[in-house]
């Protein structure tokens, strides 16, 4: 149905999404935290990484997303036609 490599890449977004997230919710008590300042940039930053390679390999993750033509995002299966 879906590629190993395909489930494996979401997962991995999920993951670094979910400690982006908490390192911001940290950083709103604690915003002079150098340490998990660099490391909610880095985690960010890696999610983009993640999250280009993904659309470059699969087609758009959300809708704010750029589309190649056709227009792609409805080619995408959606969350929850995935089995993990």
């Amino acid at each position: 149905m879906y590629s190993k490599d395909m489930v494996d890449l979401l997962k991995e977004i999920m993951a670094v999404d979910f400690v982006v997230y908490e390192l911001a919710l940290f950083l709103n008590t604690h915003p002079m935290d150098r340490r998990a300042l660099e490391d909610h940039n880095n985690f960010a930053r890696r999610s983009q990484e993640l999250r280009a390679m993904y659309e470059k390999k699969y087609g758009p993750l959300t809708l704010g997303s750029v589309s190649e033509f056709p227009y792609q995002y409805i080619n995408n299966p959606w969350p929850w036609e995935i089995r993990y």
